[in-house]
């Protein structure tokens, strides 16, 4: 059985850029501190987790999908910092270089690539491990796929967490299976999408794990408990029915093995990769890796 990493790339590349925001190389003064965040953090990773076969997925050109429901779909994200934009391609040849498989598609967004490639590996008998602090990624967990999740920015001493059916339950109310319900009522800011208005994660836990599922709760309406959430919540059909959409990832993405093949790592053009960009430190620790 095959142990497999899938890495959120977009959501490990802020969080890499924004631990050592102001590193650049002496010269031209090129930003390359997502740059050595990523190799710490994967290399961390490594040690944490253990070797394994790893892909990393980008988006490409946004979500067609997503912005057909939601025009203004992770609108409020503003741009990437133009310090962050000028290592993303640097950062999917470093991964390369590292013996990861880069995977992208224009017009489909990461999670639902990692999600039909978790979802076939898992098929298949193979152990997939998916890392991102994404809580859409809670849908997918259960079995042989399990979620990492990065130390908080808040609290770093935390560490790596791995959540298993059990511990999504634990953080969010409900288990894997009612991620998506649980989403859809309470929105994802990160994303822009906006939820029911006043409920927030401890009512909506409590709706499911009474009502079962996010239609369960829509046939019952005049059941729910408080009284005031009785009509806000018939009035909101059309909205929780957009939000199901929006946050079930799409698991059927055609992904060829050939996209999941990793290259051999090539330790004379990583070392020198990362020496041009002044990564001394990264660079020395390539040959005991």
């Amino acid at each position: 059985m095959a142990s497999w990493r899938l890495i959120d790339g977009f959501n490990m590349a802020f969080r890499a850029f924004y631990a050592v925001p102001d590193l650049v190389r002496s010269g031209d003064k090129f930003p390359t501190g997502a740059l050595h965040g990523w190799v710490r953090t994967l290399w961390k990773l490594e040690d944490t987790l253990g070797k394994g076969n790893t892909v990393v997925f980008f988006d490409l050109g946004g979500s067609a999908r997503h912005r057909e429901l939601l025009p203004e779909y992770k609108a409020q994200r503003g741009s990437m910092p133009d310090e962050l934009r000028a290592q993303i391609p640097l950062l999917k040849e470093l991964s390369r270089l590292m013996g990861y498989a880069v995977v992208q598609q224009e017009g489909v967004e990461a999670d639902d690539l990692i999600g039909s490639a978790a979802l076939r590996l898992s098929q298949k008998g193979e152990t997939v491990a998916i890392v991102s602090s994404d809580k859409d990624f809670g849908q997918l967990v259960g079995g042989n796929i399990s979620q990492v999740c990065p130390p908080p920015t808040a609290n770093p001493k935390l560490g790596w967490r791995t959540l298993d059916a059990e511990k999504v339950k634990e953080k969010f109310g409900v288990g894997p299976e009612r991620i998506v319900d649980y989403l859809a009522l309470v929105g994802d800011a990160s994303d822009n999408i906006k939820g029911i208005e006043g409920v927030g994660p401890k009512t909506a836990a409590k709706w499911l794990n009474e009502f079962g599922s996010a239609s369960g709760l829509l046939e019952k309406w005049n059941w729910v408990k408080p009284d005031r959430f009785r009509i806000i919540l018939n009035h909101s059909r059309e909205l929780i029915e957009r939000n199901l959409q929006l946050v079930r990832l799409k698991t059927d993405c055609d992904i060829p093995d050939t996209m999941l093949t990793a290259p051999a790592v090539d330790k004379s053009a990583l070392k020198n990769f990362l020496e041009s960009y002044e990564l001394k430190a990264n660079a020395r620790e390539v040959d005991i890796r």
